[in-house]
């Protein structure tokens, strides 16, 4: 049996001392918990005609009042640039999406989920949604507060990333 994250931790620190560890506990235990999201969502998909990955990159886009450009749907999700560009390439071929020239520039281009695209993920997203509420449903009373916790750790990691990328474009 692997040890856990706080037993690492003391592992790590243990044998590399002045090694800064507290960021491990948390950072394993959110991986920890995205692969057990992935592992229970994994029925939902067995034959689907989306992927997991796909779906996340289609759900902000459902409801979109707008077509929205490659580079915002990669920083909403936290993707590189060319790994939104493929899977919404993935998408276009198959017509989930289209991708249209922008007027203002014909670099870019405005994304929209087809009605084909709106279909499939109306037909699969609810049912991960399930999934996903019976896995957390452990939770109870508490889970308000772990949305805060995780709330207040997003909110703190974006304004972190902030500063040091404009620390870095200074020089």
């Amino acid at each position: 049996m692997l040890p856990s994250p706080a037993e690492v931790r003391a592992q790590w620190s243990s044998a590399h001392p002045g090694l800064d560890t507290a960021s491990m506990e948390v950072v394993e235990l959110l991986k920890r918990a995205i692969a057990l999201v992935s592992t229970a969502v994994e029925s939902v998909y067995e034959g689907a005609p989306l992927t997991v990955p796909e779906v996340d990159l289609l759900i902000p886009l459902r409801y979109a009042t707008a077509p929205v450009i490659a580079r915002r749907i990669a920083e909403h999700h936290g993707l590189s640039r060319a790994a939104v560009s493929k899977t919404l390439a993935k998408l276009d071929r198959r017509g989930f999406i289209t991708r249209t020239p922008s007027a203002a520039d014909k670099r870019v281009a405005l994304i929209t989920v087809t009605p084909e695209g709106k279909k499939a993920v109306d037909a699969l997203f609810p049912h991960q949604l399930k999934v996903e509420s019976v896995l957390l449903s452990a939770l109870g009373d508490d889970q308000p507060k772990v949305l805060e916790a995780l709330s207040l750790l997003v909110r703190s990691m974006e304004s972190r990333l902030a500063t040091a990328s404009r620390e870095s474009a200074r020089g």
